[in-house]
Protein backbone atom coordinates (compact mmCIF):
# COMPACT_ATOMS: atom_id res chain seq x y z
CA UNK A 1 0.00 0.00 0.00
CA UNK A 2 1.30 3.37 -0.85
CA UNK A 3 1.94 6.45 1.34
CA UNK A 4 -0.72 8.03 -0.16
CA UNK A 5 -3.50 5.04 -0.02
CA UNK A 6 -2.66 4.88 3.50
CA UNK A 7 -3.15 8.01 4.42
CA UNK A 8 -6.53 7.83 2.87
CA UNK A 9 -7.58 4.99 4.69
CA UNK A 10 -6.37 6.70 7.92
CA UNK A 11 -8.55 9.63 7.41
CA UNK A 12 -11.48 7.62 6.90
CA UNK A 13 -11.14 5.93 9.70
CA UNK A 14 -10.93 9.06 11.97
CA UNK A 15 -13.73 10.09 10.20
CA UNK A 16 -15.37 7.28 11.50
CA UNK A 17 -14.54 7.66 14.93
CA UNK A 18 -15.03 11.33 14.63
CA UNK A 19 -18.60 10.17 13.88
CA UNK A 20 -18.76 7.66 16.41
CA UNK A 21 -17.69 9.97 19.23
CA UNK A 22 -19.50 12.58 17.86
CA UNK A 23 -23.02 10.30 18.63
CA UNK A 24 -21.74 9.47 21.77
CA UNK A 25 -21.65 12.51 22.89
CA UNK A 26 -24.99 13.66 21.86
CA UNK A 27 -26.24 10.73 23.96
CA UNK A 28 -23.92 12.14 26.93
CA UNK A 29 -25.46 15.55 26.34
CA UNK A 30 -28.67 14.23 27.22
CA UNK A 31 -27.47 12.16 29.90
CA UNK A 32 -25.36 15.10 31.79
CA UNK A 33 -27.63 18.43 31.20
CA UNK A 34 -29.78 18.26 33.72
CA UNK A 35 -27.30 16.46 36.03
CA UNK A 36 -24.42 19.20 35.96
CA UNK A 37 -27.08 21.71 36.20
CA UNK A 38 -28.58 19.97 39.38
CA UNK A 39 -25.12 19.81 40.71
CA UNK A 40 -24.37 23.50 40.33
CA UNK A 41 -27.21 24.03 42.40
CA UNK A 42 -25.68 21.93 45.33
CA UNK A 43 -22.03 23.44 44.96
CA UNK A 44 -23.42 26.86 45.10
CA UNK A 45 -25.67 26.04 48.23
CA UNK A 46 -22.59 24.49 50.12
CA UNK A 47 -20.04 26.64 48.94
CA UNK A 48 -22.21 29.68 49.85
CA UNK A 49 -22.95 28.67 52.77
CA UNK A 50 -26.50 29.89 52.12
CA UNK A 51 -28.90 28.41 54.47
CA UNK A 52 -31.68 28.86 52.37
CA UNK A 53 -30.48 26.93 49.22
CA UNK A 54 -29.86 23.83 51.38
CA UNK A 55 -33.17 24.26 52.81
CA UNK A 56 -34.78 24.60 49.49
CA UNK A 57 -33.07 21.11 48.13
CA UNK A 58 -33.86 19.48 50.88
CA UNK A 59 -36.24 16.17 49.74
CA UNK A 60 -40.12 15.96 51.01
CA UNK A 61 -41.61 13.37 53.96
CA UNK A 62 -44.59 11.37 51.94
CA UNK A 63 -47.61 13.20 53.79
CA UNK A 64 -50.13 10.34 53.74
CA UNK A 65 -51.83 8.16 51.22
CA UNK A 66 -51.17 8.83 47.52
CA UNK A 67 -53.42 10.48 45.09
CA UNK A 68 -55.40 8.00 42.59
CA UNK A 69 -53.22 6.89 40.13
CA UNK A 70 -54.50 5.72 36.66
CA UNK A 71 -52.96 4.06 33.43
CA UNK A 72 -53.79 5.60 30.57
CA UNK A 73 -54.07 4.01 26.62
CA UNK A 74 -50.95 5.28 25.60
CA UNK A 75 -48.59 4.36 28.40
CA UNK A 76 -48.93 7.67 30.59
CA UNK A 77 -49.97 8.06 33.99
CA UNK A 78 -52.06 10.23 35.42
CA UNK A 79 -51.84 10.94 39.71
CA UNK A 80 -54.73 13.37 41.00
CA UNK A 81 -57.04 13.59 43.40
CA UNK A 82 -60.87 13.51 41.70
CA UNK A 83 -61.75 16.60 40.18
CA UNK A 84 -58.39 17.90 39.73
CA UNK A 85 -57.65 18.91 36.14
CA UNK A 86 -55.27 21.98 36.94
CA UNK A 87 -52.41 22.73 37.15
CA UNK A 88 -50.89 20.09 35.02
CA UNK A 89 -47.72 19.03 36.05
CA UNK A 90 -45.90 17.16 32.81
CA UNK A 91 -42.90 14.71 33.80
CA UNK A 92 -40.83 13.60 30.84
CA UNK A 93 -38.85 10.94 32.20
CA UNK A 94 -36.10 7.96 31.08
CA UNK A 95 -35.95 4.93 33.08
CA UNK A 96 -32.16 4.75 32.17
CA UNK A 97 -31.29 8.61 33.03
CA UNK A 98 -29.38 9.00 35.82
CA UNK A 99 -30.40 12.92 35.87
CA UNK A 100 -33.84 11.29 36.13
CA UNK A 101 -32.92 9.07 38.72
CA UNK A 102 -31.57 11.86 40.87
CA UNK A 103 -34.95 14.20 39.92
CA UNK A 104 -36.81 11.01 41.44
CA UNK A 105 -34.46 10.76 44.30
CA UNK A 106 -34.79 15.03 45.20
CA UNK A 107 -38.11 16.33 44.20
CA UNK A 108 -40.30 12.42 43.24
CA UNK A 109 -41.87 13.06 47.00
CA UNK A 110 -42.97 16.11 46.02
CA UNK A 111 -44.64 15.41 42.98
CA UNK A 112 -46.23 12.55 45.03
CA UNK A 113 -47.56 15.09 48.12
CA UNK A 114 -48.15 17.89 46.06
CA UNK A 115 -51.30 15.48 43.72
CA UNK A 116 -51.91 13.93 46.84
CA UNK A 117 -52.99 17.21 48.39
CA UNK A 118 -54.52 18.20 45.36
CA UNK A 119 -53.24 20.69 44.35
CA UNK A 120 -51.91 19.82 40.35
CA UNK A 121 -52.48 16.96 38.32
CA UNK A 122 -48.99 15.08 37.82
CA UNK A 123 -49.00 13.32 34.42
CA UNK A 124 -45.48 10.89 34.10
CA UNK A 125 -44.19 10.31 30.61
CA UNK A 126 -42.00 7.17 30.14
CA UNK A 127 -39.98 7.55 27.29
CA UNK A 128 -36.28 6.64 25.59
CA UNK A 129 -34.50 9.35 24.85
CA UNK A 130 -31.49 6.83 24.23
CA UNK A 131 -30.34 6.27 20.13
CA UNK A 132 -27.21 4.63 21.57
CA UNK A 133 -26.96 0.93 23.22
CA UNK A 134 -26.96 -0.25 25.61
CA UNK A 135 -28.58 2.59 27.52
CA UNK A 136 -31.23 2.06 24.19
CA UNK A 137 -32.28 -0.96 24.82
CA UNK A 138 -32.11 -0.72 28.65
CA UNK A 139 -34.45 1.98 28.77
CA UNK A 140 -37.22 0.12 26.73
CA UNK A 141 -37.53 -2.91 28.33
CA UNK A 142 -38.06 -1.16 31.37
CA UNK A 143 -40.75 1.26 29.60
CA UNK A 144 -41.90 -1.72 27.74
CA UNK A 145 -42.69 -3.19 31.10
CA UNK A 146 -43.93 -0.52 32.75
CA UNK A 147 -46.45 -0.77 30.01
CA UNK A 148 -47.36 -4.14 31.42
CA UNK A 149 -49.04 -3.06 34.29
CA UNK A 150 -52.39 -2.06 34.64
CA UNK A 151 -53.07 -0.55 38.45
CA UNK A 152 -52.23 2.75 38.90
CA UNK A 153 -51.11 1.77 42.31
CA UNK A 154 -48.59 -1.08 41.46
CA UNK A 155 -47.06 0.69 38.36
CA UNK A 156 -46.29 4.15 40.65
CA UNK A 157 -44.25 1.19 42.96
CA UNK A 158 -42.93 -0.61 40.24
CA UNK A 159 -41.69 2.63 38.62
CA UNK A 160 -39.60 3.48 41.85
CA UNK A 161 -38.29 0.43 42.16
CA UNK A 162 -37.03 1.25 38.51
CA UNK A 163 -35.06 4.19 39.12
CA UNK A 164 -33.59 2.97 42.56
CA UNK A 165 -32.49 -0.22 40.80
CA UNK A 166 -31.00 1.66 37.43
CA UNK A 167 -28.59 -0.07 36.12
CA UNK A 168 -25.09 1.55 34.61
CA UNK A 169 -24.98 3.35 31.30
CA UNK A 170 -22.32 1.07 30.28
CA UNK A 171 -23.48 -2.82 30.23
CA UNK A 172 -27.25 -4.34 29.52
CA UNK A 173 -29.21 -3.83 32.32
CA UNK A 174 -33.27 -3.83 33.01
CA UNK A 175 -33.54 -7.39 32.34
CA UNK A 176 -36.22 -9.53 31.81
CA UNK A 177 -35.82 -11.66 35.26
CA UNK A 178 -35.08 -8.73 37.20
CA UNK A 179 -38.36 -6.94 35.70
CA UNK A 180 -40.47 -9.71 36.82
CA UNK A 181 -39.00 -9.70 39.89
CA UNK A 182 -39.36 -6.06 40.79
CA UNK A 183 -42.85 -6.31 39.42
CA UNK A 184 -43.33 -8.67 42.35
CA UNK A 185 -41.87 -6.37 44.93
CA UNK A 186 -44.29 -3.55 43.72
CA UNK A 187 -47.12 -6.26 43.73
CA UNK A 188 -47.90 -6.48 40.63
CA UNK A 189 -50.48 -9.75 41.10
CA UNK A 190 -51.59 -9.38 36.99
CA UNK A 191 -51.05 -13.67 35.86
CA UNK A 192 -49.95 -12.02 32.40
CA UNK A 193 -47.44 -9.81 33.63
CA UNK A 194 -44.30 -12.51 33.56
CA UNK A 195 -45.31 -13.46 30.35
CA UNK A 196 -46.02 -9.85 28.94
CA UNK A 197 -41.98 -8.49 30.35
CA UNK A 198 -40.42 -11.37 28.84
CA UNK A 199 -42.05 -11.40 25.07
CA UNK A 200 -40.81 -8.08 25.17
CA UNK A 201 -44.33 -7.43 23.54
CA UNK A 202 -44.46 -3.52 24.67
CA UNK A 203 -40.87 -2.85 22.83
CA UNK A 204 -42.41 -1.01 19.98
CA UNK A 205 -45.07 0.58 21.70
CA UNK A 206 -42.63 1.77 23.80
CA UNK A 207 -40.66 3.27 20.96
CA UNK A 208 -43.35 5.05 19.19
CA UNK A 209 -45.03 6.73 21.74
CA UNK A 210 -41.06 7.93 22.83
CA UNK A 211 -40.95 9.63 18.81
CA UNK A 212 -44.11 11.00 19.10
CA UNK A 213 -43.65 12.82 22.48
CA UNK A 214 -40.24 14.02 21.42
CA UNK A 215 -41.41 15.60 18.23
CA UNK A 216 -44.85 16.91 19.93
CA UNK A 217 -43.08 18.45 23.14
CA UNK A 218 -39.36 19.22 21.62
CA UNK A 219 -38.10 16.87 23.98
CA UNK A 220 -34.46 17.75 24.08
CA UNK A 221 -33.13 15.54 27.39
CA UNK A 222 -34.46 14.01 30.53
CA UNK A 223 -35.91 14.42 32.81
CA UNK A 224 -37.65 17.84 31.36
CA UNK A 225 -40.57 18.89 33.72
CA UNK A 226 -43.63 21.00 32.25
CA UNK A 227 -46.19 22.94 34.31
CA UNK A 228 -49.19 24.05 32.31
CA UNK A 229 -46.89 23.24 28.83
CA UNK A 230 -44.35 25.71 30.24
CA UNK A 231 -40.58 24.39 31.26
CA UNK A 232 -40.03 24.20 34.63
CA UNK A 233 -36.26 25.94 34.96
CA UNK A 234 -33.74 23.15 36.37
CA UNK A 235 -32.64 25.39 39.66
CA UNK A 236 -36.45 24.95 40.89
CA UNK A 237 -36.93 21.29 39.60
CA UNK A 238 -33.91 20.42 41.49
CA UNK A 239 -34.93 22.56 44.91
CA UNK A 240 -37.87 20.58 46.59
CA UNK A 241 -39.34 23.75 47.82
CA UNK A 242 -38.90 26.06 45.04
CA UNK A 243 -40.58 23.45 42.75
CA UNK A 244 -43.58 23.29 45.77
CA UNK A 245 -43.67 26.96 45.74
CA UNK A 246 -43.72 27.22 41.75
CA UNK A 247 -46.59 24.55 40.98
CA UNK A 248 -49.04 26.01 44.34
CA UNK A 249 -48.70 29.43 42.80
CA UNK A 250 -49.82 27.93 39.48
CA UNK A 251 -52.51 26.62 41.24
CA UNK A 252 -53.62 29.91 42.91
Amino acid sequence: MSKGQRTQTKSAREKIKEQQAAARMRDRRKRVATYATAGAVAVAAVGGGWWYAVSTSRSEEAAGAIAPVSVQSDGSVVMAKQGVTQPVVDIYEDFQCPACKELERVSGQTFKNIAAEGKAKVVYHPITIFSQEPTKSNSVRAGGAARCIADGKQWLAFHDLLFKNQPSETSPGFQPNQLVEWGKQAGVTAPGFEQCVTSGKNAQAQLSYSQKVLAAQKIQATPTVKLNGTEIDNQALFSPQQLRDAITEAAK
